[in-house]
């Protein structure tokens, strides 16, 4: 069973994903969220970096809806969301999509390319999902812990304590670029 604090985590991603507002997510919630960081960045079609965010994106969707859409709909419910959030914590069997989408991601908010996230590299990314700079920079120092930046080995733990921690001062919890759950 989800407490009602992890809940409320898993519902605020979803909610960022619901990139259409339906009250579920498709697959066409994956393409614009793909679109609208290709664009970000200023990919192309045809530029190796654009291939691969819509190559990780599809393999994500895929991978979410077979282990999310228990109703084969070919949407992903907010209650399916959370379900699936709490069995694929328990699961090794789906650790390969999950590290995959964790390196994507990453990989996303690294925009200098140096592979590690830094503060500019987050806020930046974070105001452009739609975070205030000031939000953005106190939950950069909530996951940086004193570290001026985040390398991967430090971003794949904090990825994984959101999805599964249920302690609310975790610095995992801070990785969408608020510095609270309120």
């Amino acid at each position: 069973m989800v407490s009602d604090f992890r809940r409320k985590k898993l519902l605020f991603m979803f909610k960022f994903l619901d990139k259409d507002g339906s009250g579920s997510i498709d697959k066409k919630d994956f393409e614009l969220a793909a679109e609208n960081a290709a664009k970000q960045r200023g990919w192309k079609e045809g530029d190796a970096l654009y291939k691969e965010c819509f190559d990780t994106i599809d393999m994500v969707w895929d991978a979410l809806q077979k282990v999310g859409d228990s109703n084969s709909d070919g949407q992903v419910s907010a209650d399916e969301w959370v379900t699936m959030w709490d069995t694929v914590s328990k699961s090794k069997a789906d650790q390969d999509w999950f590290d995959k989408y964790c390196k994507f991601i990453f990989k996303m908010q690294d925009l200098n390319g140096d592979g590690f996230i830094d503060v500019d590299d987050f806020v930046n990314g974070s105001t452009k999902s739609g975070n205030t700079k000031e939000n953005a920079l106190e939950a950069f120092q909530k996951l940086a812990q004193g570290k001026s930046q985040i390398s991967l080995t430090d971003f794949q733990k904090l990825w994984n304590e959101y999805f599964t921690t249920e302690d609310p001062n975790a610095p995992g919890n801070f990785i969408t670029g608020r510095p609270s759950l309120d």
